[in-house]
Parts: structure tokens; sequence; C-alpha cells
């Protein structure tokens, strides 16, 4: 049974106690510093939301959309500052001076204002739903006599609707291009018709915005692509003379881009503005505290201290259920049942950590019966077989002769080998793997390990190649270092078919030295490059011994490349090959 906490010495108690205290100092904190910042706070959120200065934003903007270049702003700039007793400033992106209403401090960290950028419309500052400004005319523009027929055309269509019972007005759309919005539908709307006109002057730029949207759209037949002034897109399948509104949407996402591509010669490019106090950028209006303004803020005080309270209490009370389940998980450790907390904090970060060790704990003990097996399974054959051969002569089957005691020698050596790894491995993970580097001659060692997997190789019709970049002498241990360079060419020619080769290469560059082992073999797959340095592991999951080896060489030579404070890495091909690469620091 879990004992009773004294009420003093309980979580709930003392987080109260820490909250509240907390609290205070905050609430009387934030109160005195809110006296402080409140007038600079409010001041540049004002300076920042241009809540003021939309009308300098737009007039910029329609600047921007109707030239090429800002060289003629500086007379605009100056009007309006003159109006707003404000610095107005223009800067390009890089905050190069475009134009500037009078001398006054550097904008060097000064957050501007707003970016004036015709393509890309500030809907918060003008409202409008358009990211490319209306107002951008470019090669679209109309003369005088094809803007008064266009009138003239949407201003009968206009009386039609009105006799309808419907209204609606004449705005101004895309390119500088009058159009008619419908505000209120009558019942005589649908017999109004109004086929927008393609003016003579629009032929041309519709046809070649047509070419890019398509281009964009990857349409093989431009021709297929149809737009109209008002920039509705129609697609029509010629196979069957409908709609195809797949390719319409396509066509219609690639229109943004086309349009910039086609208008930006027209367009001034973007610029970054600022409208700032003149003597100081980050200055602004006083806003001082009242009695009226200090009783409202004492008030809130007080209701977020009594809020505090309330809910320091709620969470308090919250935060001791999740903590009940992690004391009785952690009571059994035994048979740990999951926490479900999901909480991102510190019980919901304990809880996690406490599953993720009951999930390590199964895992280990998985790995260990695995380890188990797989030990039993690599010592069952070579038992076996002894047993077999020693039975047999017991009984006078066999005669203890040559061949017999060729094959119990070899049954023996290959258990000593399996042992012999084994505590290799045990004394890598232990951390005891006991090296000893002196100044080696890598070349001369790679020689000796050759010469010694030579009589394999020739067995097995490989040939065994050495290639080296110069003569390295590192820091190494010889011994193991061989034994690395050993497991890893046993290994290239146990899996490479006769007729095949393996290279062995050495370089030394940049303070690391570099062991390569490449062979011509049929290659690992893609799915099982990560586990072939895992223990036990063979690509065949036949666990035959028709390739030999006990599976933990390239463990083991895994290990003794940690212990140099180097690495392994292997890339392979299926039926081209596989390569083992060792990087070792050379000092």
């Amino acid at each position: 049974m879990s004992e009773r906490v004294p009420l003093h010495r309980s979580l709930i108690f003392r987080l109260l106690a820490a909250s509240l205290t907390i609290a205070a100092a905050a609430v009387v904190a934030t109160a005195w510093l809110a006296t402080q910042a409140a007038s600079r706070t409010i001041r540049q959120q004002i300076g920042q939301s241009l809540t003021d200065d939309k009308k300098v934003y737009d007039e910029l903007l329609g600047y921007a959309a109707t030239h090429s270049d800002w060289s003629g702003v500086s007379s605009l700039i100056t009007a309006r500052a003159a109006e707003l007793d404000r610095r107005i400033t223009l800067t390009t992106e890089d905050r190069r001076i475009i134009a500037d209403s009078g001398a006054g401090p550097a904008l060097d960290g000064v957050r501007p204002s707003a970016t004036v950028d015709a393509f890309s419309v500030d809907a918060g500052l003008t409202g409008r739903t358009d990211h490319i400004d209306p107002r951008i005319v470019g090669p679209y523009r109309l003369t005088a006599a094809e803007q008064r027929t266009m009138r003239n055309q949407l201003t009968g269509y206009l009386d039609c609707l009105h006799n309808g019972g419907a209204e609606g007005q004449i705005v101004t759309g895309a390119h500088d291009r009058p159009k008619v919005v419908i505000t209120r539908l009558g019942k005589l709307s649908d017999l109004c018709e109004l086929v927008p006109p393609v003016a003579k002057s629009e032929e041309r730029p519709l046809a070649q915005l047509r070419g890019l949207v398509a281009a964009c759209a990857g349409e093989k037949k431009p021709d297929e692509v149809s737009i109209w002034p008002d920039l509705n897109i129609a697609i029509v399948d010629p196979d069957t003379s409908m709609f195809d509104d797949d390719r319409i949407a396509k066509a219609a996402g690639c229109l943004d881009a086309s349009r910039r591509t086609q208008l930006e010669p027209y367009v001034a490019p973007p610029a970054l503005l600022f409208v700032t106090d003149p003597a100081d950028p980050t200055a602004g209006p006083v806003f001082a505290l009242s009695r009226q303004n200090l009783v409202r803020t004492g008030t809130a005080t007080a209701v977020v201290l009594a809020l505090a309270v309330l809910v320091t209490v709620l969470v308090g009370r919250r935060l001791t259920r999740p903590l009940r389940a992690l004391t009785d998980a952690a009571r059994n450790p035994g048979d740990h049942p999951r926490v479900t907390i999901t909480s991102r904090d510190e019980i919901g970060y304990l809880a996690a950590a406490l599953d993720e060790l009951a999930e390590r704990r199964e895992q280990s003990e998985r790995l260990r019966q695995a380890m188990v097996n797989d030990v039993a399974h690599e010592l069952r054959n070579p038992l076996a077989n002894i047993r077999t051969w020693l039975e047999a002569v017991h009984d006078g089957l066999a005669t203890v002769d040559g061949p017999v005691l060729t094959l119990l020698q070899d049954q023996t050596a290959q258990l000593q080998h399996i042992v012999d790894d084994l505590r290799d491995l045990a004394a890598a993970d232990a951390g005891t793997l006991r090296m000893h580097p002196e100044a080696t001659f890598v070349n001369d060692l790679v020689a000796q390990v050759v010469d010694a997997h030579l009589p394999n190789a020739v067995t097995a019709g490989v040939t065994l190649l050495t290639d080296h970049d110069g003569d390295p002498e590192p820091v190494v241990d010889p011994v193991r270092l061989r034994q690395l360079i050993g497991n890893l060419l046993s290994n290239a020619i146990r899996h490479t078919p006769a007729g095949g080769t393996v290279t062995v290469r050495t370089a030394s560059a940049a303070g690391q030295l570099t062991v390569v082992v490449a062979d011509t073999g049929a290659g690992i797959a893609p799915g099982d490059l990560p586990k072939v340095f895992d223990r036990f592991w063979r690509a065949d999951q036949s666990r035959s011994r028709s390739t030999g080896g006990s599976g933990l060489g390239l463990s083991i030579a895994r290990q003794i490349a940690a212990a140099h404070g180097g690495d392994i890495t292997v890339r392979s091909e299926l039926g081209a090959g596989t390569t083992f690469t060792v990087t070792l620091p050379a000092g």
C-alpha cells in the first residue's frame, strides 16, 4: 500500500506555492513592464501594420504596376511624406535606397512596413484577393476607340440586367480592362448575353500568354488552349468535344506564373517600404497610462492571479494522475505495462522513457534468446560431426586414419574460430577489446593478408589484386587491422564466383587511412544492406554453411574499426559486386 504524503510535502501543495509565487511575480513584473514598454510596442505595431498608411502602399503599388522602374517615384513619396508628416523610404530588397523623403537615421535592423510587389499584392493592406495587381497593363493596352466600344457594349449589357431586375457595375479588371460585376441576379438575367470581345490590341499578347500557359501545363497542342480577356481558360477535348476539367485545372495553375513572365518587363521590381518617424525609425506615439488604465491594469492583475490559482489546482490534480500511473508501472519492473500518457512535457517524456526502457528490455531479451539460438545453431553442426565420427571410431565402424583426423581437426578449428569470434565480440561489447597501436606499413600488412588467403582464392577460382596509392604508415594495431582486412577478404572470396576478382586498395589522405575491399560477386539486395553487419546474418537466410563462415566476421570488422575511431561502409549493386570501405584515423 502507498503511504499518505503530508499535505505540506505533497506535489500539488508545492506546485501551488511555486505557481502562486511565480504568478504573482509575473503579474507585478508584467504590470510594471507594461507602463514602460506599452508606448514603444504599440508604436511599432502601428508602424508595421500600416493601418494609417494603406493609401501610401496602394499608390506605390499602382506606380509599380504602371512603370517599368522606380526612377520617377521620388515626387510621389515626397508629397505623401509631407501629408503624413512621416519619413517615407523606398529601398531595394537588399536595402539600397531607391527614394527617400528626407535624410534620417539608417534603417538597418528596422522592419519594413510592407513589400511593394505588383505581382504579390498584400491582401491585408488592399482588401483585394488578386495576387497580381489588375492595374498592370503591359502589352494589353487598349486604344481609346477600343475602350469606348467596350464600355458601350458593357453599358448595354447592364441596361439589359436592370430591365430584368438585376444589378451590376462596370469595374476595372485585369490589364486595366473594363468588365461587369453582377451584384444581384434578376429574373431575366439569363436572357442578357455578353460575349467578351477580344480587341485587336489584345490578340497578340493573348496568343503569347496562351503559349506560355500551354508550355507550363505540358500541352502538346497550344491551339487547343483558349484564354479569354477576363483570364478564363477553356480546353475542349477534340475526341469528346467536351471541356477537359483536369487539363483546365492544370492550365489555370500555370496562369499566374505565365502572366508574371509576360508582364515582368512592364512592372517595377519589388521594393521595401518604410514609413517611420523622421528622427527615430523605431519611435512611436506615446501611450501613457491614465488613472483609468491603472485601475484596469490592477483589475486584470487580480483576475490573472485568481485564474492562476484555479488553473494551478486543476493542473496539479491532473498531474497527479499520470504520476500515479508511472509509480505503479515503476513498481512492477518485471511486468511493465505500457503507460498511455501522450502529453508533451516532462511527465510525458518520463512515460515515454519508461516505455522505451521496457521495450529495450524486451528487445534485449529477444536478442539474447536469438543470440543463444544462433550460437547453439553454429555449434551444433561441428559438434554433431565430431560426435558422429568419434562414435563411429568407438563402435569400430571407422578407423582413426589421416582423413578422419583431418576432418576432426577441421571441425575443432571451426569451433575454435566461432569461440574466438564470440570472445572478440564480447570484449568489444564490454569495451575491453585490447588495442596495441604502432606505426605500421599498411601495404606490407595487406600483402601478408592476401598471401594468407591466396590458397582459398585459387581453390575458388578467384583472382586477388592489390592497388596502393602511396605507402601509408599509420599508427594502428597491426594484428587487429590484419584481422579486419582478413575478415573482409575471406567474405569477399566466399561470395565471388569462379572467374571473378577481389581487389584490395589502400590510400592515405587528409589524415585518414582508407582500405577498400571490392569484389565482382553477385552483390547484395538493397533491402539487405543494413543487415550485413548483424551477427549471424547471412544473405541466403537458409543458415546453410555452403559459403562457410560463422556470420560474425563483418560484425567483428566493424567493432575493430570502431575501436580505432573509424568505421566501415558498404555499397553494392546486384550483378556487379560489393565494395566495403574502411576509414581509420591515420594518426
